[in-house]
């Protein structure tokens, strides 16, 4: 076989694989479609002022059913996922770092310094501290 036509096979074959993932997203995303689709045909449709009301284990609901909440839970939240993320990277880094030259090191500390540099600015802003 010519190294142009094992080319093309293997590319075919490449492109198979995505076949077939693909095939299995379709499939299941139509699972999903039917039996949403079943469960609205069959499901009763009886529309009654007591079921748009909030339940609130058995006790007839009280004042509004909204409530403020604390913009720092979400800031605390952005904080775990910013370095969650950086985990993410510098685990694989430091497992590899030997193998690495001083461009990596250099990289990785350049990428550490932007997010200290980022948790120092919202410290000296004051988000971090509870009020």
């Amino acid at each position: 076989m010519a190294p142009l036509e094992k080319a093309f096979t293997s590319v075919g074959t490449y492109y198979q694989s995505y076949g077939v993932v693909l095939a299995v997203l379709i499939a299941g995303a139509g699972l999903v479609a039917v039996a949403f689709g079943l469960a609205r045909a069959v499901a009763p449709h009886r529309p009654l002022p007591a079921k748009l009301t909030t339940y609130e284990c058995g006790i007839d609901p009280v004042g509004e059913g909204w409530s403020q909440s604390q913009v720092r839970y979400y800031i605390y939240g952005f904080l775990f996922v910013i370095f969650d993320v950086e985990s993410v990277f510098l685990f694989p880094w430091a497992r590899v770092f030997v193998g690495l030259g001083y461009q990596a090191v250099v990289e990785m500390a350049i990428f550490i310094g932007i997010l200290a540099a980022g948790l120092l600015y919202a410290w000296r802003k004051g988000v971090l501290t509870w009020a």
